[in-house]
């Protein structure tokens, strides 16, 4: 009986089957998502049946003799994104596929040794990749980027370091942090990017304006900071680097980790510490140069093809300590500095950070989203808010001891969208707008009359760019963009400095109240802006590569340009702005070749920069005040000429041996006055010998050497002052630069595999070898000591 069962179900089942539908048509065209245009042999395949197909001259496919029910489908095709679908068949079906077929553009992971795809088309661009950056993980962004031909650094200590780009900084160079313009107060030479070099994936560093999706005020260039890109893959890894420096007895620990799925979620943590005592210069301790920095990001979204979002956070803090013999009293102490072989302040050393001192912390929360169309392109929007709170340190007694001089909180709301199009043969079209809103309190209850006033800033920008493929070797770009910039100050003036500025007939409609001693104003200025950025390149085979690139561009005053009113405490000068300084006005061209064969790769990249109305600051004497008399610095505007060459080799001796030579030489000419321009880099020369064994540990070995040449173009600012002590009358050398000076340093590290999901890097390295005393000419404390000595770091990487 159970047999006859049996046999009756498998009959039933049988006639089922056989009753079925099997003759049902799934057709339809595969194309591609940009253009609509047909893809020609691409694969359409059903796992389940093991059938395969491929589309015709039209992208057409077609399925034949499928039965009813779900049915799991793959296309795919060479340089395209393999697509799969579920549909549930009921009848015949005919449906569009879209297959991106440009996958070389997407925005996918960049692994280990792999090529970052460049910013720009003609731009001079170099990028700094991960494994570099993890070399400088206790550094800054601007002893970073300082590996690249052209780029120098200007600093106040060690610690305080700001990127120099063909000469140019401050505001002239844009930092881009994960698609964020940075905004906060580093207008001045002592006012570092609040950056943390471990939370970037790489580096792309562009001279001049190459792009203007972020301003048009890159008259120096633009820095561009990006995040490891998710993979889409399920995929959980990390990194830990933990590192010691010998001077100041510093120490570093910085941790990643990045969670990835196939559906599109991702996530991605980094944790950083940083700290070091009083450094060191050959043979004296820089009392109060210790530093702490804590940072901490966290990004997370959803990203397909098609679609995605993404919310990233980060905050950083920065407590740093200035040089205590750099915070003068008055003149005859600066004479006496300037006059010294050693500070004045010569103690042990110490981890304990005091007055004079800056505590800086820095807030970013971004929103983004993109949408894909089809036969269109891409569109992205974004919101990003900035707080950036700082507080300077004076030494100051009593009931203001530990009360700031300076307390500045600046705000910053932006809003953007761009939108590229890419559905155009032959030609890629970005254009967007972007909207900033800015508002600036300076509080006045410090005690201490306030160098940069309240103010709100409102910036509107619109840009259009167009890339263009004109064949095989030979592509280019041009872009335009207008940025209106206004700027809504409240500023109390002295009513006699007021006079003496000849304010009280330039701007005698801006007082609004009037109290004596002094009047409360309310300066107000808008600046229309245009810009313009074009290159070519020409590719004539796959080892010469030749390119042009031409920009304008206009940067409108910073704050401190405009408004800076008083003593500027860790500067301990007399800084003054100028209501009258306008915008500056760019005109750069820039000329590249680069030589790539098996053993030699050489980039030479020369440029001119001609700049209307150039702001400069320079020393003009000295003023009495309650505190002491200090040296007065006064901002200027006139035409400059800066013109130079940057150059790189790089020769494989043989195949562990290899040298490279990096060379860089800046020419600044204030044309008005026939003067040199202040602070201009000196001929700087490095030559590196490295030995590198891949199949023992991955071992490199490198030897270096740095020669920086005395800087002979500068202009004499000196000045005379009297000294009430000695009842006469002084030269103050503020000008004459230091001596040239030879640097060699040494590294090595090798990589250890723990097992076959870690993997261990040791690197040591020793900075000035021979512990070498020299003062750098960019540094703002060489009047006071010496830079620093020999330093030991060891430093390891996990990767897991």
């Amino acid at each position: 009986m159970k047999h006859i069962f049996i046999t009756a179900i498998a009959s039933l089942l049988g006639l089922l089957v056989n009753g079925q539908n099997c003759n049902i048509i799934f057709s339809g065209k595969i194309v591609d998502f940009h253009n609509g245009e047909p893809i020609i042999d691409a694969t359409v395949h059903v796992e389940s049946l093991d059938i395969y197909t491929t589309t015709d001259l039209d992208g057409k496919f077609i399925l034949k003799n499928l039965c009813k029910g779900p049915l799991k489908v793959t296309f795919s095709h060479l340089s395209c994104e393999t697509k799969t679908i579920e549909i549930n068949l009921t009848e015949n079906l005919e449906r569009t596929i879209y297959l991106e077929h440009h996958v070389e553009e997407l925005e996918t992971i960049v692994v280990k040794g792999a090529e970052v795809k460049k910013k720009t088309t003609a731009a001079q661009e170099t990028i700094i990749k991960t494994d570099v950056i993890d070399d400088y993980s206790s550094a800054s962004l601007g002893d970073v980027i300082k590996q690249v031909s052209g780029v120098t650094s200007i600093t106040t200590g060690s610690k305080i370091v700001k990127p120099v780009i063909n000469g140019l900084h401050s505001s002239r160079v844009l930092v881009v942090n994960n698609n964020v313009r940075m905004e906060d107060q580093d207008w001045g030479i002592e006012h570092a990017p609040n950056i943390d070099v471990n939370a970037a994936d790489n580096i792309s560093v562009i001279k001049g304006a190459g792009t203007l999706a972020y301003g048009g005020d890159a008259i120096g260039g633009v820095v561009i900071l990006e995040p490891k890109h998710p993979h889409l893959v399920d995929s959980l890894f990390g990194k830990t680097i933990t590192g010691f420096q010998s001077n100041g007895l510093g120490y570093n620990i910085s941790s990643s980790l990045h969670k990835t799925f196939e559906s599109g979620w991702y996530a991605n943590g980094v944790l950083g510490y940083k700290q070091n005592g009083d450094l060191k210069a050959p043979d004296y301790y820089l009392n109060n140069t210790g530093s702490k920095s804590f940072s901490a990001s966290l990004q997370g979204g959803f990203k397909s093809f098609e679609k995605g979002f993404e919310v990233y956070l980060s905050h950083i803090d920065n407590e740093i300590g200035i040089l205590s013999a750099s915070h003068i009293g008055n003149t005859e102490d600066l004479v006496n500095a300037i006059n010294s072989n050693e500070p004045y302040v010569n103690e042990d050393f110490s981890y304990s950070i005091k007055a004079p001192k800056q505590d800086v912390n820095h807030t970013l929360l971004k929103a983004t989203g993109f949408k894909r169309f089809k036969s269109f392109g891409k569109v992205n929007f974004q919101y990003d808010y900035q707080n950036n709170q700082r507080f300077e340190y004076d030494k100051r007694v009593g009931s203001d001891k530990n009360k700031p001089a300076v307390d500045l909180n600046l705000q910053t709301h932006s809003l953007r969208v761009d939108t590229k199009i890419d559905n155009l043969e032959g030609y890629i079209m970005d254009f967007g707008v972007s909207g900033r809103f800015q508002d600036n309190f300076a509080n006045p209850d410090t005690g201490v009359r306030r160098l940069i006033p309240d103010y709100q800033k409102l910036d509107f920008g619109i840009y259009g760019i167009v890339k263009s493929y004109f064949s095989d070797k030979l592509s280019g770009d041009l872009g335009v963009r207008y940025d209106y910039n206004h700027i809504d100050a409240k500023k109390y003036y002295k009513t006699s400095r007021w006079e003496e500025r000849g304010y009280d007939e330039d701007f005698s409609d801006i007082v609004i109240d009037d109290l004596g001693t002094q009047l409360l104003t309310n300066p107000k200025f808008s600046f229309h802006n245009i810009s313009v950025s074009t290159g070519l390149l020409y590719n004539h085979n796959e080892k010469n590569e030749l390119s042009f690139n031409y920009s304008l561009s206009s940067r409108p005053p910073n704050p401190s340009e405009l408004f800076s009113d008083g003593l500027h405490h860790s500067a301990a000068r007399i800084e003054l702005g100028d209501l009258r300084i306008n915008k500056e006005i760019s005109n750069r061209l820039g000329l590249s070749y680069r030589l790539n064969t098996k053993r030699i790769v050489m980039n030479l990249e020369t440029y001119f920069n001609h700049i209307n109305d150039f702001i400069y600051i320079k020393p003009t004497g000295t003023e009495a005040t309650i505190r002491g008399t200090f040296p007065v610095w006064e901002y200027f505007q006139t035409n400059a000429i800066l013109t130079g060459i940057d150059a790189s080799f790089d020769v494989l001796l043989s195949n562990n041996w290899n040298f490279n030579n990096k060379s860089s030489y800046v020419y600044g000419q204030d044309t008005e006055n026939d003067l040199p321009v202040i602070d201009m880099p000196s001929f700087r020369l490095s030559n590196t010998l490295s030995y590198s064994k891949a199949n023992w540990k991955d071992l490199n070995v490198a030897l270096n050497h740095e020669f920086v040449a005395k800087q002979n173009r500068y202009p004499d600012y000196n000045f005379e002052t009297y000294i009430a002590s000695s009842d006469s009358y002084v030269l103050v050398d503020i000008s004459t630069p230091p001596a040239a000076y030879n640097l060699f340093n040494l590294s090595a590290d090798a990589t250890f595999d723990i097992s076959n999901k870690m993997s261990l890097n040791v690197m040591a390295a020793v900075e000035n070898i021979f512990d070498t005393s020299y003062r750098e000419y960019l540094n703002r404390l060489r009047y006071f000591a010496d830079d620093t000595g020999r330093n030991i770091t060891v430093q390891l990487k996990f990767n897991y």
